[in-house]
């Protein structure tokens, strides 16, 4: 439960636990940006634009997310902020690397879906709430689902190494 830092999980309300996703959304989606901007830079456009797509995908559902809240609590004031969060969802930075490939993007990707997956599972037994625990068990199953688009992807993606080493300069004598 490390990704989690000035939040006991047991208190938290609906309202709360609807900020909170949010924020993890918007960290992930903050993240991926990050990376489409790395990797267009080492002119790796097709990577590039995985890492975009995912924000967008990360963004559609942080919306979602800001919907349901506002549907549910209008503008009540959030308790949780980023400094709560630290790569729940996100992929680490070391994550990008120059010149990397699609399938290690999607890699990348499924790593931070599975960790994702993982913080709502470990919190599950903790929330006592019942509205509550069938909201986090929904995250939850959300990051599955993900996991499968990811999966079916990497399926797809050839089987050769494309990690960055590939690219290095061989050494040359000075």
């Amino acid at each position: 439960m490390a990704p989690i830092t000035g939040i006991d999980v047991e208190r938290l309300t609906l309202r709360d636990a609807l900020d909170l996703a949010v924020l993890i959304e918007e960290e992930a989606r903050d993240r991926y940006w990050e990376f489409a901007e790395q990797l267009a830079t080492h002119d790796t456009p097709e990577v590039a634009d995985f890492f975009t797509r995912m924000a967008r995908i990360e963004d559609r559902h942080r919306a979602e997310l800001l919907e349901r809240r506002q549907a549910l609590f209008g503008d009540a004031p959030s308790t949780v902020g980023r400094r709560n969060i630290f790569d729940v969802e996100a992929p680490t930075y070391d994550g990008a690397r120059a010149f990397m490939g699609v399938r290690r993007a999607l890699e990348t990707v499924l790593a931070a879906e599975v960790k994702a997956h993982d913080f709502f599972e470990e919190a599950l037994p903790r929330v006592k709430d019942p509205e509550l625990r069938v909201f986090f068990q929904e995250l939850r199953d959300e990051e599955i689902h993900h996991q499968l688009l990811v999966k079916a992807e990497l399926a797809r993606c050839p089987e050769k190494n494309d990690d960055s080493e590939a690219y290095a300069d061989d050494p040359v004598a000075q």
